[in-house]
């Protein structure tokens, strides 16, 4: 590998990282994650000899291959590259980094220009989801620049909705995984959900914050991040997750009611740190709660009416808006509006120690 590994680093949603063809990195797992940390520059919370930015949202990889599934264009496995910790996780899916592999796909011709849009079909390994992104190509090539903005993100760029098929119980085998819509973990009133991916949500008064503290604030809280880890440890087995101390999810959601004209408003743990929005399936499961009697959220929420909702998410940097499709009081499907940018196209080098 020391002619590189070639690779495109993308902005996806509001969540950066590195874009493969499969192909491109090495089928033996262990070897690959070897090469992955190396990449990133892990262990070291700074990830100063790697691509990584120090901080869980920047330390993100998509691997693309060319899908053999019937009706489905390409095959997408996500990885979560741990910043201290020399781990790679498949455990959990990205919607955001996602967005990119649409737009990834058709630069690496793996998808054909079909028009001014070209919707890619993206096989979701880490769950079995299936999504369509809808990718502005006018004049035969992927567009980046355009008028779509979303919190987190300066600027504005080139509109990708993404349409989420199948997510209920997706990894943890159903929506409410425990059975019930309410559990009781360690004296506390929780909903375990997975519709797309897997949180606890609690309230955030229970949890003896207001809902409104910036991220920062959120981490230097000792107590709170004990608290939840100790809540998330013991949902691992009720979500049909097992132990769950070294993965990535569940992922920890605290609602309390909406400040800023949304339905919910939301601090979310990845599960250490506090994210600074809220991750695409993370807000369609939070939503998905919202809108069922019984579960947290559903009174401190502000629910819009009608079949088609504007389900708005509001988080640490703004909102993220779900296009949620109901039927008989029940989500069926959701759409979620992202963008993407292309950073960077040519070879990444592996640190010595891969």
């Amino acid at each position: 590998m020391s002619d590189g590994i070639p690779c495109m680093w993308m902005r996806g949603g509001t969540s950066k990282g590195g874009y493969f063809l499969a192909s491109d990195l090495p089928s033996d797992t262990a070897e690959r994650d070897a090469v992955l940390l190396g990449i990133m520059g892990s262990p070291d919370p700074r990830q100063i000899d790697g691509m990584g930015g120090g901080d869980p949202l920047t330390s993100k990889v998509a691997v693309v291959k060319s899908s053999d599934r019937p009706g489905v264009d390409v095959d997408y496995l996500f990885l979560q590259v741990a910043v201290e910790d020399a781990r790679v996780s498949d455990a959990q899916n990205c919607g955001n980094i996602l967005a990119g592999v649409g737009p990834f796909a058709i630069e690496r011709g793996l998808v054909k220009v079909a028009g001014a849009e070209t919707p890619v079909t993206v096989y979701m390994e880490n769950t079995g989801q299936t999504a369509v992104a809808r990718v502005a190509t006018p004049n035969g090539a992927v567009a980046y620049h355009g008028n779509a903005r979303i919190d987190g993100v300066p600027g504005s760029a080139a509109p990708i909705p993404l349409e989420f098929r199948d997510t209920a119980g997706s990894t943890c085998g159903a929506l409410f995984p425990s059975g019930n819509v309410t559990d009781r973990i360690d004296g506390m009133e929780v909903t375990l959900i997975d519709n797309g991916m897997p949180c606890v949500v609690l309230r955030a008064a229970d949890m003896g914050i207001t809902g409104t503290e910036t991220p920062a604030e959120l981490e230097d809280n000792t107590g709170l991040r004990a608290r939840l880890e100790t809540i998330r440890r013991a949902a691992g087995p009720l979500m049909n997750l097992g132990d769950v101390a070294e993965n990535s999810i569940p992922k920890m959601a605290m609602v309390s009611a909406p400040q800023a004209g949304g339905m919910i408003s939301t601090r979310t743990f990845i599960p250490h740190r506090c994210h600074k929005s809220i991750g695409v399936l993370g807000a369609v499961s939070v939503a998905t709660a919202c809108l069922t009697k019984g579960a947290i959220g559903h009174d401190l929420s502000v629910i819009p009416t009608g079949a088609r909702k504007m389900l708005s998410v509001e988080h640490p940097t703004g909102e993220l808006t779900v296009i949620g499709h109901m039927e008989s009081d029940q989500l069926v499907r959701a759409e979620v509006l992202r963008t993407a940018r292309r950073l960077m196209d040519g070879a990444v080098f592996p640190g010595s120690s891969a």
